[in-house]
């Protein structure tokens, strides 16, 4: 089995179960424990496995409210307003993106007022030139990992 074959499929295992043991994930791969050991630290090396963290159902603690703010900005504050986000307790994700706005953020939040608090905070700065919040009604969808296909050529440097 190539390399790259066998950093796609540990990765996968990974994702079934981040927790799973060096041993099973040797067993599972039909290779050396050492085998492992080794590719999961040139991934951590490489940045293609940053962390292992737990996923967190934020729905189940109380944070069943979420928004998603999209931000026109002013053309140089965007690295200011990103840190800013960042650094907000409730956000979860901030993109820069393309097309109407500059800036997508998503947070979770307890309550809607909350929520509110945190976004007018927010809009206090005047390099925000627009806003536009929504509040997510159903979530489907939300931090999925998928699979990667080990035939499909992706690269793991």
């Amino acid at each position: 089995m190539a390399y790259d074959d066998l950093d796609r499929l540990l990765l996968n295992q990974l994702l079934d179960d981040g927790r799973a043991s060096l041993r099973s994930l040797a067993d599972d791969l039909d290779v050396s424990v050492t085998t492992v050991s080794n590719r999961l630290g040139e991934l951590e090396e490489a940045d293609v496995i940053e962390s292992y963290e737990p996923y967190v159902n934020y729905d189940a603690l109380g944070y069943d409210i979420t928004a998603v703010v999209q931000l026109k900005l002013e053309g140089d504050a965007i690295p200011d307003v990103v840190s800013r986000l960042r650094e907000q307790p409730r956000m979860r994700t901030v993109y820069e993106v393309t097309g109407d706005y500059d800036v997508i953020a998503v947070g979770k939040f307890r309550n809607t007022d909350e929520m509110d608090e945190q976004i007018k905070d927010l809009l206090t700065d005047t390099a925000i030139r627009e806003s536009n919040t929504s509040v997510v009604l159903n979530t489907v969808a939300e931090g999925r990992p998928f699979e990667l296909d080990p035939d499909a050529g992706e690269t793991v440097d």
